[in-house]
């Protein structure tokens, strides 16, 4: 079977090169892809959200599956578009329709689902432009810290915490203003919730659902937990405080609620839920909805998931995941991202990538790569490449990846030195 794999991250690079060890991928198509992705596949000019342009890729190649990998084409209706043309309705499609893509797309959305389904959560309101002053009074009657979210997609960027009232209030006047253009024309204020972050991924076919490796990411640019929010820094799996009682209330508390209301809406979703959660006094409470894998969390819960990629998302799609069972690597992973000086301000591209060859002990997933005209490999975005490793322990897996990441070269390199630090 063809498949078409959308997106060009270090994410994407994960899920090409485990798609490609399947036996029953027969050709593997990235569109667009990066100078990682074309190892495993070959790679195709393709924005993924022209859906006219991927919609004639499938034709001309005989595509029969299409994993999405990121979520902006799935907020835009990309698996509707495939469902109601003639000649794509038969194309298996890895992704949840518009309407469920809004469980990422609108943050306002996603808690009042939370909210009608009582899946814990932070309190919170949204509030529009022309609302600001109610907002202002609403941060006035509450203690902070406060977190203010962008409503709409904002490249994992559109969160701002923040401790004091006045502080919160220049905030949301900011975000209501256009700090994060579109996507914060509304703004979702929330009370803070002082814990630890994780993330759990599941797989669910609408009915059915499978739980996949545990993981915990690093947004902060950083050490430390300090700076900018970036898209990641860097991730770990398993995080050893996700004991076998806390993820058991994620189940039942948040992952078969979030099932049911899906069915309940009769929500077409036929893909991943990446759960955003954090836990406090050793209960869960959601963060947010994804409709797709994080990144760089892919890299780390793909290097454990020990199934045939391929065939559980042909379950997926096909409504067969009762059946499946869920195989992890006994080993620990870890992941950390090297980023272009300045991230996730500005910076510079087209800088010489050295030291690949060099790298061993680690695997390296390409995000923002590309070859130059003489055919060298530049950078060509923030975030560069993600450095992902096995280990016995989390502390041995990131041991391996700061040594690899020590012998990749590049001007302006910078990364975190402390993932995992609070474990």
């Amino acid at each position: 079977m063809n498949v078409l794999l959308l997106g060009s991250g270090g994410r994407e690079h994960a899920l090409a090169w485990r798609l490609s060890q399947s036996p029953l991928c027969a050709a593997l198509y990235i569109a667009p892809g990066n100078a990682g992705t074309a190892t495993y596949g070959t790679n195709l000019a393709v924005d993924p959200n022209d859906f006219d342009a991927v919609r004639q890729l499938v034709l001309d190649n005989n595509v029969r599956l299409v994993v999405c990998g990121p979520e902006e084409p799935l907020v835009r209706g990309l698996q509707d578009y495939f469902s109601t043309d003639e000649e794509l309705k038969a194309v298996y499609l890895i992704g949840p329709s518009k309407e469920a893509a809004r469980l990422e797309g609108s943050k306002a959305y996603a808690k009042a689902f939370m909210q009608e389904y009582d899946i814990p959560t932070a309190a919170y309101r949204r509030f529009t432009a022309e609302e600001a002053a109610d907002g202002e009074d609403y941060l006035a009657s509450r203690k902070g810290p406060f977190v203010l979210k962008a409503d709409g997609l904002a490249a994992g960027k559109g969160v701002v915490i923040v401790d004091g009232v006045e502080e919160a209030k220049r905030e949301l006047r900011a975000m209501l203003g256009g700090k994060f253009g579109e996507a914060s024309s509304k703004v979702v204020v929330e009370d803070f919730l002082n814990g630890t972050e994780f993330s759990v991924f599941v797989l669910t076919d609408g009915k059915s659902y499978r739980i996949l490796p545990v993981a915990k990411d690093y947004k902060r640019a950083g050490a430390g937990d300090t700076g900018p929010n970036t898209g990641g820094m860097g991730s770990v799996s398993h995080p050893p405080f996700v004991d076998a009682d806390l993820l058991r209330k994620v189940e039942q508390a948040i992952i078969q609620p979030t099932l049911h209301g899906i069915q309940a809406r009769k929500l077409d979703y036929r893909g991943f839920i990446f759960i955003g959660l954090i836990v406090v006094d050793g209960e869960p409470f959601v963060i947010e909805y994804n409709c797709r894998l994080g990144d760089p969390e892919t890299q780390s819960v793909l290097a454990r998931l020990d199934n045939d990629l391929m065939q559980l998302l042909l379950e997926t799609a096909e409504g067969g995941l009762t059946g499946a069972v869920i195989k992890m690597d006994d080993r620990q992973a870890a992941t950390v991202v090297l980023t272009s000086g300045g991230y996730p301000g500005d910076y510079e591209k087209g800088k010489v990538i050295t030291g690949m060859d060099e790298v061993t002990d680690s695997m390296v997933f390409h995000a923002g790569t590309q070859l130059d005209e003489q055919d060298r490999l530049v950078t060509s975005g923030g975030r560069v490449l993600s450095v992902t490793s096995y280990g016995a322990t989390i502390g041995e897996a990131l041991q391996r990846c700061y040594a690899s990441a020590e012998r990749i070269q590049f001007e302006g390199k910078t990364y975190r030195s402390d993932i995992g630090f609070d474990l």
